[in-house]
């Protein structure tokens, strides 16, 4: 996964056609859960996943209303067009990852 900040959250997801984004943190535990899921997700389906640390990136997290982690969002051409609260499966998470793409 490719971690990406506000300096760069603009090029990263933003300008992308599609983009999916995990919010998370290091001190999370569900997030350690799901961060191999969503590696694994990436080469599976050919696509690049975003982190955004949520300590570091906290103006990006409060522009998107993340609350809890984590958060996973996929954004199409600069929209936010679904999010995922919460751990789930690797089966789940790359169903829904597939059914927005």
């Amino acid at each position: 996964m490719l971690h990406t900040d506000e300096t760069n959250f603009q090029t990263n997801v933003l300008d992308k056609d599609f983009a999916v984004v995990d919010f998370s943190a290091e001190w999370c535990g569900p997030c350690r859960m799901i961060g191999p899921f969503l590696e694994s997700i990436e080469k599976q389906l050919g696509i690049e996943i975003m982190q955004v640390n949520i300590d570091e990136s906290p103006n990006i997290s409060a522009e998107y209303g993340v609350m809890s982690i984590p958060t996973v969002m996929i954004f199409k051409k600069g929209e936010k067009v679904a999010e995922n609260i919460g751990a789930a499966s690797k089966a789940r998470l790359t169903d829904w990852i597939k059914s927005h793409q």
